[in-house]
């Protein structure tokens, strides 16, 4: 793989040792490569456009413009510029969540939390998915569904099976992994991951986010 064919990532974090920690973790995955590093928004601007970034990993508190502002800056309906955002924060606040969203983000991580998962938030980002923290989905979730971003299948009846409604309830509520939705049901990772993507299917979702979408609208919200 060259380096132009590699997903090109920009850390946009006023810690220092935040930035080191995250560059020394991509450094050794193949298909990523750190194009930079800045300190505050106006830089992270900058940079993402004078280099082409396809990802930015977003700190929301710096100094300047701070992220949120950055974000929109870079994702407004005037921008062309295809660079998807990922928030990364020690915040789980529900109203910057929504700022977040607002501003265009595509992701919202916590640092205490997802760093393991930042590899595949990347990723997925690149693939023009949403990757949320499982600490923040539902909240993220319930304002995707009040503003009708919903996914593009609506209705409630498509015959899920009762095993895979109960799997998609659990993941629209904001239990998003394998391992955390097989412990709430008591059954195995193997049976959430059959019935998932059996629901994935039969609703014509793209995705883990527009699936737990639709079952947050059709089985969490509409439940009596």
């Amino acid at each position: 793989m060259t380096r132009a064919d590699r997903i090109r990532v920009l850390i946009a974090d006023d810690n220092r040792a935040v930035r080191r920690g995250i560059r020394l973790q991509l450094e050794t995955v193949a298909d990523i490569v750190v194009i930079g590093e800045v300190a505050n928004g106006h830089d992270a601007v900058h940079a993402a456009r004078a280099e082409r970034a396809d990802v930015i990993l977003m700190d929301l508190q710096m100094p300047g413009m701070n992220g949120i502002a950055a974000t929109r800056e870079l994702t407004g309906p005037t921008q062309a510029s295809g660079v998807a955002v990922i928030v990364m924060t020690s915040f789980g606040v529900d109203a910057l969540v929504n700022d977040a969203l607002d501003a265009g983000a595509v992701g919202y991580l916590l640092k205490s939390r997802d760093s393991d998962h930042l590899v595949d938030a990347i990723r997925a980002a690149a693939r023009g998915e949403a990757v949320v923290s499982t600490q923040v989905a539902a909240s993220l979730l319930k304002e995707f569904v009040r503003r009708g971003q919903s996914p593009r299948t609506q209705s409630s009846t498509i015959p899920l099976s009762a095993a895979e409604e109960r799997v998609v309830r659990v993941l629209s509520s904001g239990v998003t992994s394998n391992e955390a939705i097989a412990a709430h049901l008591h059954v195995s990772v193997h049976t959430v991951r059959s019935q998932l993507q059996s629901a994935l299917k039969k609703v014509n979702a793209d995705d883990r986010t527009q699936l737990a979408l639709w079952g947050h609208a059709n089985l969490v919200a509409s439940k009596p």
